[in-house]
This record gives C-alpha cells, sequence and structure tokens, in this order.
C-alpha cells in the first residue's frame, strides 16, 4: 500500500530519532572512555609522585596493592607473645642461620638451655645467645606496651645483637668515632653502597628521622612493621647487624599490635638472599614485602 504524506513524515521522524539514539550512545561511550582515560592517568600520576615520595623518604619504593598484608591476622597480644615465645629457639636458629652461623636447630635449643656446644666458634656461639639476648629484651618492651619504632628502641636492640660484631654497636655508622660503612656486597651486581654518615651521624639521622615520619602516615601496623624491615635493611644505619636488628623491630611492632612474629626461614635462604639483592639494587621491595608476608607462620 502506498505510503501517505503522514507515514513518510513518521518513518522520517523514526529515522531521526533513531539515527541520534544512536549518536548518543556513541557520544556517552566516548566521554565514559575519555573519564577513564583521564582518571587512568590521573591515578598513575598520583602514584608517581607516592612513589618518588616514598623513595626520598624511606630510601625504598613498593607497590602496597601487591602486596596482601591482611594475611596477616590479629589476635590478642599476650597469645601471639606466647607463640612467639614457643618458637624462639627457631626464630633465633632462622636469624643465625641467614647470618651463615653454622649451628643448627638443635644445637641452638640446647645452648639456650644453658649447655655448651663443642665443636663450634665461639664468635657463632656468641652471636645465638646476643640474638636470645636481644629478642628477650624486645619481648620485655612489648611486655610493658612500651614498644616503639624509633631510634632509641633500635639502637638498644643493635646494641644488644651486634655487640660482638660491630665496629660500633649501640648508635648508627658515624655517631661514634668511626665513619664510613654502608657497603654491601652483590655478588655480580656490583656493589651497593648506602649514604656516607655525614658529620657524627646526621645524614642517617635525618633519613631515620625521615623513615620514621612516613611510617607514622601509614595507618596499618603490618605495612608499618615490613616496611621498616625493608628501608632500615637498605639504609644501613649501623655497621653490622642491620638485617637482624631491623627484624626484631619488625617483630616488636608485630607483636604489640597482636600479630604474629613472622621469622623468615633459614630453609628460604637463597630465595631471601634473592629479593633482597633485587631490594639493594633497584630500590624496589615489593617483592621482598610479599616474600616475608608469605614467611608468616600458620594461623
Amino acid at each position: 500500500m502506498p505510503k501517505t504524506e503522514t507515514n513518510r513524515a513518521v518513518d522520517g521522524r523514526t529515522a531521526v530519532s533513531k539515527n541520534w539514539a544512536v549518536a548518543s550512545r556513541e557520544f556517552t561511550r566516548k566521554l565514559s572512555e575519555a573519564n577513564e582515560r583521564q582518571t587512568t592517568t590521573a591515578r598513575l600520576s598520583r602514584s608517581s609522585r607516592s612513589q618518588t615520595l616514598a623513595q626520598r623518604e624511606t630510601g625504598i619504593v613498593w607497590d602496597a596493592t601487591q602486596v596482601d598484608f591482611s594475611l596477616l591476622t590479629a589476635s590478642k597480644v599476650a597469645r601471639v607473645r606466647a607463640r612467639f615465645r614457643s618458637a624462639l629457639p627457631e626464630y633465633i636458629w632462622d636469624a643465625a642461620a641467614l647470618e651463615g652461623n653454622p649451628y643448627t636447630l638443635p644445637e641452638v635449643q640446647t645452648l639456650l638451655e644453658g649447655i655448651t656446644v663443642s665443636g663450634h666458634r665461639l664468635e657463632d656461639q656468641d652471636q645465638i645467645l646476643a640474638l636470645n639476648d636481644a629478642y628477650n629484651e624486645m619481648d620485655r618492651i612489648v611486655e610493658g606496651g612500651d614498644f616503639t619504632l624509633d631510634k632509641l628502641t633500635s639502637d638498644r636492640i643493635h646494641g644488644i645483637v651486634a655487640v660482638h660484631e660491630a665496629i660500633e654497636s649501640g648508635h648508627f655508622r658515624g655517631e661514634g668515632e668511626v665513619g664510613g660503612g654502608g657497603l654491601v656486597g652483590l655478588g655480580e651486581l656490583g656493589q651497593y653502597h648506602a649514604s656516607d654518615p655525614g658529620k657524627r651521624g646526621q645524614t642517617l639521622l635525618d633519613e631515620n628521622a625521615r623513615l620514621l615520619a612516613f611510617l607514622n602516615e601509614l595507618h596499618d601496623p603490618r605495612e608499618q612493621a615490613i616496611v621498616y624491615f625493608c628501608a632500615a635493611t637498605r639504609r644501613q644505619f649501623y655497621f653490622d647487624g642491620n638485617k637482624r636488628t631491623a627484624r626484631i623491630m619488625m617483630t616488636g611492632l608485630l607483636l604489640s599490635h597482636g600479630f604474629d612474629a613472622i621469622s623468615i626461614s633459614a630453609r628460604r635462604r637463597l630465595e631471601f638472599n634473592e629479593k633482597l639483592r633485587e631490594m639493594f639494587d633497584t630500590g624496589n621491595a615489593t617483592s621482598l614485602m610479599r616474600f616475608i608476608v608469605d614467611c608468616r607462620p600458620p594461623a
């Protein structure tokens, strides 16, 4: 049947309406894509600024979205302290073995019971006993509710854990009579040079103050603890015993907030050293942080 003028007009309006609807949807899609690109660009820009700030203030960078801190679950402080104390000989063995100490776990347990183990150097025995004293001192501070991530506590722990090894224990490089230090061998990657301590250690004192101020802006004590371990290890505040001191400080903060202590197993020494080397070389601690979370004890 032939179309009337009215029908043709209706068809025209329908076509225009359809074309407008298509155009409107296309406009909405393009606008959404533009907004998404703008949001992504802004997010990347913020992330870049955040990473730059972290690098300047802590000496490391990390992607917190790639580290599942929620895997570290909270409990009561008394409970996590009890679990820590029951496993203390293994924590000490792990820490010593990661430093190349040849004591076995049964030998560590025997030595901590007050029985001398023959066949070892006095230096190796002293390192075990110093770790025991330092861990116990940290636990006493946690028990008293006074544990804080600060230089005073770190120096206190370092003065115990490295008393037999460091050139000067209990204070940062450069604060005493000796300067220099801060050199870490990375095998085929060469060497990592931490900051020169500056006059009376002032450079390191400033770096530590900026690190602690940055950590205060983080609201998750799990992230604070692990970031501290990584950053303090890379800053090399002390002549020796940096990893041990930073690990005990990390443990103290976790325990004081009701989270289980994390021991980096001696059985994963190779993996730990690879993650450490990556952090020292690039400044990116994300892989090391994921590894530390993966070392958490069973729930």
